[in-house]
């Protein structure tokens, strides 16, 4: 081999290797999954018989000598968990209106509706037998868990197969799934069937369902299901009947030929996904419209109000995905379902219940907000219960982002304003809890709610400030490929971004993430040094952060002073070439004061402002300027 071989071919192993790097991802071991049921739904009693067989991997290093299910509709019931959480929550007086009325800490939508429920309108997860490998297995039933003490342990790197007949009543609609819901659809089948928890690097997440949100599996559903002939069944997947059900999901030019019965089964298929939803109601209208190399369905009852607004919805979903597609990443899959149903929006794999009957700007919004969560809440997949910021306020974040750039009556002064909104509201009211709280722990629903997504949307948009939009941006989509189906957790995200940033910013999470130290600059004063104009900066609350300042002369000209805190050991770029920018030294966060020297006399300045873009999330705005 000549030397110009062996260099060619060293050149090209470089090139593999580069490309290789740049497309894998963290090695973290996932758990597998792989369902098959059959449903034999009962419409006229709203119960169903089920048969599953779960084929459950073991990539773990650990020895499994039990092994956990969801049972979530156990929580319909007077006396549960979830009826017993509501009803305290709602107890607390959040605060009284001006008409002396008090606002009370309920969700809304559960209140205490659980604790008058009777017989036939309770949900439950009734197991008939369960068998391992053959083998009958015993087990326990505790509220919303089963709980499964194995005869035979799965081995690392093993797979059992658990077979398991069930039956099930579906509740009344309180909480996300359930039947007759406030807008008139039958049925919204949403944690509907036995779930096995997931088992990952922290060990069991057996999470009894109190209201909050859901963690997951990563596997493949093969899952048909019989219902009466009338009803639309709109579903995680791809049916692989079409052509026997007809309803919009025919082949093109193909003749629907229905099978003798007054029932169909609907047999869906979906790779890949760590959950599954189906909703039914005869009443369904199915329309389609294609997107850059996946189908997106729609499925709403036709009124006054819908028969205009879902299908406009539906054209705007192409713009929506080309900003999507930029700015987080790539649909993987080749459907997605927009689902009227549920009791407000709730997302799942490849599919959204969504209230359907709002006017189009919220339908929009709303639908946008559901759809995002198939990144943050589908692909990657956080455990929502430890990180629920990681999943709603991101999903806020690029929502709001979204519904910014892409609807043209938008009237938010900047994409994050509401965010921040939220964030100071649930500074003020007292209420506030760390980001690190478990979402099933905080004290208050309204806690809960805008730390979840007011303030996790803020970390983000805040973060853009710390090191350079373009930079978090680009950071969220190394975040993407490198995470996607790995549950990653707040350490992995801090990673990527130091990585993409050259910043440490371990000092961030620690701040606002785990404590509840807020932020607060001001100017403490301006004064005249030897012909020089001195600054002083003051750090009034206890979070410490780079600075901007902005000076500006009464000529007009614009000069950035870029002020870099001791513990990020780097400096963002300059955001605006169009700006001059001045770099001073690193502020030591042991410090509560900082003067910045600025080349020119007192008498030529006009105004001094901190933070002109306003993404730090400074409490106190009245003190950042000075002007003369």
């Amino acid at each position: 081999m000549t030397q110009t071989t062996v260099t060619k071919c060293l050149l090209a192993c470089l090139l593999i290797a580069g490309w290789q790097g740049a497309k894998a991802q963290s090695d973290r071991w996932q758990q597998r999954v792989k369902y098959a049921m059959d449903i034999n739904m009962d419409v006229a009693a709203n119960r169903f018989s089920g048969k599953q067989k779960l084929q459950y991997t073991n990539n773990s290093p650990d020895t499994l000598y039990k092994v956990f299910y969801h049972l979530y509709w156990n929580a319909f019931q007077p006396g549960s968990m979830m009826d017993v959480r509501s009803r305290e929550l709602g107890q607390t007086v959040l605060y009284k209106d001006k008409n002396g009325n008090e606002r009370r800490d309920w969700d809304g939508r559960v209140t205490d509706r659980i604790s008058k429920l009777q017989p036939d309108q309770i949900g439950y997860q009734k197991i008939l037998s369960l068998k391992r490998d053959g083998a009958a297995q015993t087990y326990n039933v505790i509220g919303t868990i089963l709980e499964v003490p194995l005869a035979k342990p799965i081995l690392p790197h093993a797979t059992a197969t658990f077979d398991m007949e069930f039956e099930a009543q579906v509740p009344v609609q309180i909480r996300r799934s359930g039947r007759n819901n406030s807008e008139g659809v039958d049925y919204s089948m949403a944690q509907w069937y036995p779930k096995m928890c997931e088992y990952d690097y922290e060990g069991w997440h057996p999470t009894p369902y109190i209201a909050r949100e859901f963690y997951g599996i990563w596997g493949d559903y093969d899952v048909k299901i019989s219902i009466d002939k009338k009803y639309v069944v709109a579903a995680t997947g791809y049916l692989q009947n079409p052509n026997q059900i007809g309803y919009g999901y025919e082949m093109a030019g193909s003749k629907v030929l229905r099978p003798a019965g007054n029932k169909l089964t609907w047999h869906f298929s979906a790779q890949n996904v760590h959950d599954f939803v189906w909703a039914a109601d005869p009443d369904y209208k199915h329309i389609t419209q294609q997107v850059d190399g996946f189908t997106a369905h729609f499925f709403y009852i036709e009124n006054e109000t819908t028969k205009e607004t879902w299908p406009t919805f539906a054209k705007m979903i192409p713009t929506a995905y080309k900003y999507i597609k930029e700015h987080y990443g790539p649909y993987p899959y080749k459907s997605y379902s927009f689902i009227q149903g549920g009791d407000g929006g709730m997302e799942y794999p490849m599919a959204t219940l969504i209230m359907g009957n709002g006017k189009l700007e919220g339908l929009y919004g709303l639908a946008a907000h559901e759809w995002m969560h198939t990144w943050y809440q589908g692909m990657l997949g956080t455990n929502e219960s430890l990180y629920p910021w990681m999943d709603e306020g991101f999903t806020t974040f690029a929502e709001n982002n979204v519904v910014y750039h892409t609807l043209d009556s938008t009237k938010s002064p900047s994409a994050q304003t509401s965010a921040y909104n939220g964030y100071f509201a649930l500074v003020r009211s007292g209420y506030e809890e760390p980001m690190s709280t478990h979402s099933d722990h905080y004290n208050t629903n309204y806690g809960y709610s805008l730390t979840a997504y007011s303030k996790g949307a803020v970390f983000l948009e805040q973060l853009g400030y710390i090191i350079g939009a373009e930079a978090r941006d680009k950071g969220l989509l190394k975040y993407y490929w490198e995470w996607r189906f790995k549950h990653p957790n707040v350490n992995d995200f801090i990673r990527i971004m130091e990585k993409e940033s050259g910043i440490q910013l371990d000092w961030y999470k620690q701040y606002f993430v785990y404590s509840l130290k807020h932020i607060d600059y001001s100017i403490d004063s301006v004064f005249e040094n030897n012909g020089k104009t001195v600054v002083r900066l003051r750090r009034v609350d206890n979070m410490p952060m780079p600075v901007d300042l902005l000076i500006t002369g009464k000529d007009g000209k614009q000069v950035m002073h870029y002020v870099p805190m001791s513990l990020m050991f780097g400096t963002k770029p300059n955001e605006d070439a169009a700006v001059q920018r001045v770099v001073h030294d690193y502020w030591p966060w042991t410090d509560r004061t900082y003067d910045v020297e600025i080349d020119m006399p007192m008498s030529d300045i006009k105004k001094a402002e901190i933070d002109p873009s306003e993404r730090m999330a400074d409490l106190n705005r009245s003190n950042n300027e000075f002007e003369q």
